[in-house]
C-alpha cells in the first residue's frame, strides 16, 4: 500500500465527510461521527489497509474532528434555547468515565469488535427512532443521579468506541426518556465535546508505535482526514442547526433512523465479508 494509494481516497472521501457530517451535527446533533467513521473506514479499506486497524484509524479521527463540530453545533443550538445546561451538567462527569473506559477499551480491541459494535447499536436505535411514536408535548422522566450516572457512563463508554459524538444514542436516549425531540438534540450536539476531546486523546496515544497506519497519523488519529473535515463540518453545522429547527419533529427522527440503519446495514456487509470471505 504506498502513500498515494492511501491518501488520495482519504482526501476525497474525507470532503463528503466533512461536508455531509456538519449538516448532520447540527440536524442530528451527533457530531458528525456517524458519517465520519464508515465513510473514513470505506475510505481506507479501499486503499487496502489492514481490516483490524481501519475501524480505529476511523474512530480516532472521528473523535478528533467531533472536538470542534460539536462545539460548532452546540453553539448553534445554544443561541436557539435548545440545551438543557441542567442536564448537561448533571451528565458531563459520568459520560466522561464512559469515555476514557470505551477509548481504552476501543484502543486495544480487535477492529473487528468495533465493527460489531458499531453496526449492533446503529441498528437498535435506528430501529427505535423509525417505529417508535412520542407524544407531541412530553415531559422529562425525574431519575436519580445514580441513574443518570449509569445512562451517562454507558453513553460515553458506547460513544467512543464507536466514534460517534453521542447523539446517536443520547438524542433516542434523551427523547425516551421525555426530552422534545429538538431539545435532545441540542443537549447532544453539546455533549458531544465531552466524549470527543479525551476520546481522541486516548486513541493517539493507543495507537503509538503500531505499524501499517496511514501517513500523517498520531497514534490511531489521522491528521490530514481531520484537517480536511474540521473547517468543512463545522462550517456546515449551522446548516443542519437552521434545518433542525425549521422541519417537523417526526420528519426530523425518520431522517435519522432512516441514515443509521443503511449505515448498519452496511458495516454488517463489511463485517460478514471479512469472517466469512470465501461464502
Amino acid at each position: 500500500m504506498t502513500e498515494l494509494q492511501t491518501f488520495l481516497p482519504l482526501l476525497a472521501i474525507a470532503i463528503g465527510a466533512g461536508i455531509f457530517g456538519g449538516i448532520l451535527a447540527g440536524l442530528l446533533g451527533v457530531g458528525g461521527g456517524i458519517v465520519i467513521v464508515p465513510a473514513l473506514y470505506l475510505a481506507l479499506s479501499s486503499a487496502g489497509m489492514e481490516p483490524a486497524v481501519t475501524m480505529q484509524v476511523a474512530v480516532g479521527t472521528s473523535l478528533a474532528t467531533i472536538v470542534f463540530t460539536s462545539l460548532s453545533s452546540g453553539y448553534g443550538h445554544y443561541r436557539r434555547g435548545a440545551i438543557d445546561m441542567d442536564l448537561l451538567r448533571l451528565w458531563a462527569p459520568s459520560l466522561l468515565v464512559g469515555v476514557i473506559a470505551g477509548a481504552l477499551l476501543g484502543g486495544y480491541v480487535s477492529g473487528y469488535i468495533l465493527i460489531a459494535v458499531f453496526a449492533i447499536v446503529a441498528a437498535l436505535v435506528a430501529i427505535d427512532m423509525i417505529f417508535r411514536r412520542t407524544k407531541e408535548g412530553p415531559e422529562p422522566k425525574s431519575f436519580s443521579k445514580g441513574v443518570w450516572a449509569g445512562l451517562g457512563t454507558i453513553t460515553g463508554a458506547l460513544s467512543a468506541m464507536m466514534g460517534i459524538g453521542g447523539g446517536t444514542i443520547g438524542v433516542p436516549l434523551l427523547n425516551f426518556l421525555g426530552y422534545d425531540i429538538r431539545r435532545a438534540v441540542g443537549t447532544s450536539a453539546a455533549i458531544g465535546f465531552v466524549i470527543g476531546l479525551p476520546g481522541a486523546i486516548v486513541y493517539a496515544l493507543a495507537g503509538l508505535g503500531v505499524e501499517g497506519l496511514p501517513p500523517f497519523s498520531v497514534g490511531y488519529v489521522n491528521l490530514i482526514a481531520a484537517a480536511v473535515i474540521i473547517p468543512l463540518s463545522t462550517s456546515f453545522a449551522h446548516v443542519g442547526v437552521r434545518l433542525a429547527h425549521s422541519i417537523p419533529r417526526r420528519t426530523l427522527r425518520l431522517a435519522f433512523g432512516v441514515f443509521l440503519l443503511l449505515t448498519s446495514l452496511r458495516m454488517f456487509t463489511d463485517l460478514y465479508a471479512i469472517l466469512f470471505p470465501t461464502a
